[in-house]
């Protein structure tokens, strides 16, 4: 739940340009967060090379890769129907086809989709898609592919990855692969395995190949981004056991910051996901002091309350969450903070949902993900906790949190109504062919009209009304993306 699930992009599948000497087709489904999203990428990339041109028809498709989430059970449950809709296709319109499995379920249920339910050909675990010229090898040979090993280095800094959902204008960029927070509802240390970071150099040549192509804003990534450290390669743990000159030199996540806003003054730069334990002050002066990092952190707490954080495994107190909250207001004041937050985790309490209501008062919150707890099969607490809070009192309070949300998203949303926002154009409203949609500095949707804008213009936009998630204005011109921008301090 660390990552923003984006419910809308779930199950998408573009068709990309085809080289003319390649001859085989693949179709590649993602679910989950945008890690995945990025992963399906580098595999596009990988098999485009091995003569793969992606397709959105199933029917006529070589392979069928589908690229999968553990966090919620709502996405698990997704993919099983999309695996059996795989098996109909293969059995009446196309025997021939090819099934795999990719990322956080693969580990997990390898056994049980190869050999148990023998719904899939392949399974590939994400640290393991550099193999997959192999492992497609051994399928077309009529032979069961797995890869699953977990990896201490694999960054995938060298692939160049294919932009399979690009609008040319945003585009993700992976810096960290794995987590070694323990969150005891999380499955993500054992799908992507221990924190190791990407040299800061292959980063910043992807960013200039991104800039190259005319892309505006790249989004670093990562499960916990505030935990980039590069010294050399290597594990994150391993740190201390670095020669004196690795631990001198070494680039950490406000370094990396500094590095890329410097090189690409005029794209922006967002990042996601933060950890309340991680990120530092020093990140929170990067934002503050280049123009073209946005204002805006996505900052999961999960609970309000120190009980249920304990529970949880997160190294932070609620005092402590608000206590970088007012720092985080204090050192960028137009900042947005959105979070994530559970409902109904084991033991939780009538007074233990209070404390989050009410940490939600204090913060009050631009945006957030919310959900209610389900328990995930290989997680600490599905094997140290009895998952008690019945699901109509998880669903009340889950509407709770959400009730608070929306009210505290709408009076933030307003705060820009009578302000003028800097806009990045990236796509057509979805309402209306007349107006484009793009998002400011703080992530808020802004939806004006078209005039004789297009998508990858900065325009500066004069809010005059707002939704709770929604700027709607009028457009007054073009913006030099060379000076800073600046808001009254939100109270």
């Amino acid at each position: 739940m660390e990552k923003v699930i984006v419910e809308e992009q779930q199950g998408t599948t573009l068709e990309l340009t085809s080289k003319e000497q390649n001859s085989r087709k693949l179709y590649i489904e993602s679910y989950g967060c945008q890690m995945n999203f990025s992963d399906s990428e580098i595999v596009a990339s990988i098999l485009s090379d091995q003569g793969f041109n992606t397709t959105s028809n199933i029917e006529e498709a070589d392979l069928v890769l589908v690229n999968t989430c553990s966090i919620r059970d709502k996405a698990e449950q997704t993919v099983r129907k999309r695996l059996e809709k795989y098996q109909r296709v293969k059995q009446k319109a196309n025997p021939k086809m090819k099934v795999g499995v990719l990322g956080c379920m693969a580990e997990r249920l390898k056994s049980k989709f190869l050999e148990e339910e023998k719904i899939v050909d392949m399974v590939v675990g994400p640290d393991a898609y550099k193999d997959l010229p192999n492992l497609v090898a051994e399928v077309d040979e009529g032979r069961d592919a797995v890869n699953v090993i977990l990896s201490k280095d694999e960054t995938y800094g060298d692939i160049a990855p294919v932009r399979l959902d690009s609008n040319g204008v945003t585009a993700f960029v992976s810096i960290t692969r794995g987590c070694d927070n323990m969150c005891t509802f999380c499955v993500v240390p054992f799908t992507r395995g221990r924190e190791r970071s990407r040299d800061p150099q292959s980063i910043l040549e992807e960013v200039q190949q991104l800039a190259d192509k005319g892309f505006k804003e790249i989004t670093l990534l990562g499960q916990n981004v505030d935990s980039y450290l590069w010294y050399g390669g290597g594990l994150k743990k391993d740190f201390k056991n670095a020669t004196p000159m690795q631990q001198a030199t070494a680039v950490d996540f406000a370094n990396l910051l500094h590095m890329v806003a410097r090189a690409q003054p005029h794209m922006r730069i967002r990042f996601s996901t933060s950890n309340p334990q991680d990120i530092s002050d020093d990140v929170l002066h990067a934002i503050a002091e280049h123009r073209n990092i946005c204002n805006y952190i996505h900052l999961p707490v999960q609970s309000g309350s120190d009980r249920i954080l304990k529970a949880m495994n997160r190294l932070h107190t609620r005092e402590e969450y608000m206590r970088l909250i007012d720092r985080i207001h204090a050192i960028i004041p137009n900042c947005a903070i959105s979070q994530d937050m559970i409902a109904g985790f084991p033991t939780e309490t009538e007074q233990d949902h209070q404390d989050t209501l009410s940490l939600m008062e204090y913060v009050k919150y631009d945006y957030g993900f919310m959900f209610a707890y389900s328990e995930r099969p290989g997680t600490l607490a599905a094997r140290k906790l009895e998952d008690d809070v019945p699901e109509d009192v998880k669903k009340r309070r889950l509407n709770e949190i959400i009730a608070v949300q929306r009210r505290t998203g709408f009076e933030r949303a307003q705060f820009f109504v009578g302000k003028t926002v800097e806009c990045l154009i990236e796509k057509e409203s979805k309402r209306s062919d007349q107006h484009w949609a793009g998002r400011n500095s703080q992530n808020y949707v802004t939806v004006f009209p078209k005039e004789n804008y297009k998508v990858g213009d900065y325009v500066m936009v004069e809010v005059t009304d707002c939704t709770s998630a929604t700027l709607i204005g009028t457009p007054i011109g073009l913006s030099d993306m060379k000076g800073p921008v600046t808001y009254e301090t939100q109270k």
